[in-house]
């Protein structure tokens, strides 16, 4: 009988230093899941994403992506546009939001920020 997936992904029990940007399979070890498992979160949603178009990084999407991470802790990023500068957006965008850059495959970044005890017992 297959293992049914958790609903909600895990809070990472070690952090990742601020130069470190963890490859698949260390993100899943951290998240102690296994890759396939981080695949399908990332592609039925339960890994929320959000695209950077044509405005880039802007206060909006700062704010979206904020929100996100509160709500979720993990969130994946699409380059749609930018594409060309994502290496040095991925790191600014960790810092405007106080989060991690724990992942960058392609034109994909995933983001974590831990929520504090209190909230995510609520």
């Amino acid at each position: 009988m297959p293992q049914k997936t958790p609903i909600n992904p895990p809070s990472l029990s070690a952090t990742a230093s601020a130069d470190e940007i963890l490859d698949k399979p260390e993100t899943a070890e951290r998240l102690k899941i296994s890759t396939r498992t981080l695949d399908i979160w990332m592609h039925t949603g339960r890994v929320p994403f959000l695209k950077i178009g044509k405005a880039g990084l802007s206060d909006a999407f700062v704010k979206a992506l904020d929100e996100a991470l509160a709500r979720h802790e993990l969130v994946k990023i699409k380059f749609t546009d930018f594409k060309e500068r994502k290496k040095q957006l991925a790191p600014q965008l960790a810092a405007m939001t106080a989060s991690q850059l724990i992942m960058r495959v392609g034109n994909v970044a995933v983001y974590h920020r831990k929520r504090p005890a209190q909230e995510r017992q609520s």
